[in-house]
């Protein structure tokens, strides 16, 4: 059996094991990598020396990478959107645009994950951000729970595609491909996907109307 191809599926397997039973994704990375690891030095397949190549690795191709600077700062500012309140607002004003839409807090919702998805490029934030703030409105006005945690996750999303996406800028650095071209390249797929998911909600909610309220007069102190 050749280990040095086992070794590294087994890791990744052990990942999603630790990550479904509820192990914080952090420590998850490290008790997989820490257990491939030590069964790679049991098997013989590296040496203890070889761990101390890791920190010349980290500062040669992370420390001193201009380009993958832009993670933190992203993920910076999608917590500072989500702090000072914007995305809240940004979503009950874009909620009263669409009221007189049947299913128009889905279709606020999907554009708020676009927005977010540009402003963070980062999808976990999003995520978190848009199911606090969206869920508990959407189910105390009737929507289906399968349409409104649909909505957020497939809007969530977006930030894997829609510029600036850390996906991207991890991708471009990896494969040596300017980042700038990898965003105009996803930018129309990216707003593609938003049509579509309107598009989608629009129909979904017109031919099973019990999916979505009818519009309902919303009261002028939540905005």
């Amino acid at each position: 059996m050749n280990f040095e191809v086992v070794l590294p599926l087994l890791m990744f397997v052990l990942l999603f094991i630790f990550v479904l039973i509820g192990i914080p994704v952090a420590f998850a990375l490290m008790g997989a990598a820490l257990f491939a690891g030590t069964l790679g030095y049991l098997l013989d397949l590296f040496y203890l020396s070889d761990f101390g190549l890791i920190p010349d690795r980290l500062f040669e191709l992370v420390i001193q990478n201009f380009t993958l600077i832009a993670v933190p700062l992203f993920i910076f500012m999608g917590i500072t959107l989500e702090k000072s309140g914007i995305a809240e607002r940004l979503l009950l004003n874009l909620e009263f645009l669409f009221r007189s839409i049947r299913g128009g807090l889905c279709i606020a919702l999907i554009l708020v994950g676009a927005l977010l998805a540009a402003s963070t490029g980062i999808v976990g934030a999003t995520v978190v951000t848009m199911g606090a703030l969206s869920l508990p409105t959407m189910l105390s006005r009737r929507y289906s729970p399968e349409l409104s945690c649909g909505t957020i996750t497939a809007a969530g999303t977006l930030g894997q595609i829609i510029p600036p996406s850390i996906v991207l800028v991890i991708l471009g650095d990896m494969m040596n491909v300017p980042v700038a071209d990898l965003f105009a390249a996803a930018l129309l797929p990216g707003m593609l996907l938003v049509g579509l998911y309107m598009l989608y909600v629009v129909v979904q909610v017109r031919l099973k109307p019990d999916l979505a309220p009818a519009f309902a007069p919303i009261e002028s102190h939540e905005y």
